[in-house]
């Protein structure tokens, strides 16, 4: 019987374990919190968007950084693998817009405590508030970790399942890139994915919690787009937030890490599925309709309120101007601001308040087909340690999932 050490008790940390004990492995984790999931816990807003109901090929696609190197993990282990694994355990789920997966009860603990009661009801044990800071190394394998308490622990096999450098509130605070460093391993340099924008708002700030749906947001670099998504967004005390902005941070990482002092443009479509001219049209039935009011009763059935008189200012115009006087030139610069309402990005927020990490473990040193390390054979990594991320909608969980499945057979069978 193989023991197998797993540290993290994460999404892919439980995966790992849940399939190392399913081979007859003598499993433990090692989690540095009191409890394991807690990312799990929070994702999805609560609710843990648990997966993808897409093919392999479109989750690939949905991870852009390094997805191919999963290719082989998502075939092993699919999405509909963890959904029968969840259900054959009771825990029902359901498919919402988008192909996203989440459980019935829309509950987030209800995952967790299912992936847990599946470990113990296989035998494996989790210790808690274990922080493991030391590997030690010889004869060119790992054997023993140790913990800030001192503690060691010996085994046949052990998995970095620690997670990157964001939410370090739920235990990821980038103990898993000290390790891997520790058996000689790079690490690219973690930076946000999946995080909110800041941007210049001034009088904006007063648009805090409004949220816009079916709108497109372009990302420009001195004219040059840079990325474009339809779908939701939100305005923040800081920015904007929500899932088009998360998934067009990516570039914006990018962007900021190479010019900390730069600025991108954010142009927000408000209303994508108009043409310039349909939209002139509307906005002219619409005057017709409140031709003896003002400009922003003029707008009541076009936008939502609080975001008429913002509009109006980026067109040049006045609110209490009246409808029936405003020219054609006037109305055409309403439609270029509703076809294009612009804000300055002026960075992304901290790593710390990532979903998702960009960077880690360098792929080109772990095995694809195994996950172990091609430095030390009995070290294999799972999750979002290694340098792996993607969009939101479920792709990054089930890259945890799937990693942490083959790397606990891998571990398991060693």
């Amino acid at each position: 019987m193989n023991k197998v050490i797993i540290i993290g008790g994460g999404a892919a940390g439980l995966l790992a374990a849940i399939s190392a004990a399913q081979r007859g492995a003598d499993v433990t984790i090692l989690e540095r919190m009191e409890r394991a999931g807690r990312k799990l816990m929070i994702t999805g807003k609560g609710r843990c968007n648990i997966t993808n109901h897409c093919t392999m090929d479109e989750m690939i696609a949905h991870i852009p950084g390094n997805g191919k190197f999963l290719f082989g993990a998502f075939h092993r282990f699919t999405n509909e693998d963890m959904i029968a694994l969840l259900e054959s355990h009771g825990l029902k789920t359901k498919v919402e817009r988008g192909g996203r997966v989440f459980p019935q009860s829309d509950k987030a603990s209800d995952v967790v405590r299912t992936l847990e009661g599946i470990l113990y009801g296989l035998g494996g044990k989790i210790f808690f508030h274990r922080r493991i800071t030391q590997l030690a190394c010889q004869e060119g394998k790992v054997s023993a970790v140790y913990d800030t308490d001192g503690r060691y622990y010996e085994a046949d096999a052990f998995i970095i399942a620690a997670g990157g450098a964001s939410y370090p509130r739920t235990g990821s605070t980038g103990d898993g890139y000290d390790l891997a460093q520790q058996a000689g391993h790079t690490i690219i340099a973690p930076s946000p994915a999946l995080v909110p924008l800041n941007c210049d708002l001034g009088d904006m700030k007063a648009l805090q919690g409004l949220s816009l749906r079916n709108v497109e947001a372009s990302l420009w670099d001195k004219g040059k787009l840079v990325g474009k998504e339809f779908g939701e967004m939100l305005f923040t005390h800081f920015g904007v937030s929500g899932p088009i902005i998360l998934t067009l941070s990516r570039e914006a990482a990018r962007y900021f890490k190479a010019h900390p002092q730069g600025f991108l443009n954010l142009s927000i479509d408000l209303k994508p599925a108009l043409t310039r001219e349909q939209l002139d049209a509307r906005l002219q039935r619409d005057f017709q309709k409140y031709s003896r009011k003002g400009l922003k009763a003029g707008m009541h059935d076009l936008l939502p309120q609080a975001l008429i008189p913002f509009v109006i200012e980026e067109a040049c115009l006045v609110p209490e101007q009246p409808v029936n006087q405003l020219t054609r030139k006037e109305r055409l610069r309403l439609v270029d601001v509703l076809k294009g309402f612009p804000l300055p990005v002026t960075g992304t927020r901290p790593l710390e308040e990532a979903i998702v990490t960009s960077g880690g473990v360098s792929i080109k040193e772990i095995s694809p087909s195994t996950f172990a390390s091609r430095l030390y054979p009995n070290l294999f990594f799972a999750g979002e340690v290694m340098d792996v991320d993607g969009f939101t909608g479920g792709y990054n969980l089930q890259a945890a999932f799937s990693s942490g499945y083959v790397a606990g057979k891998e571990a398991a069978e060693l």
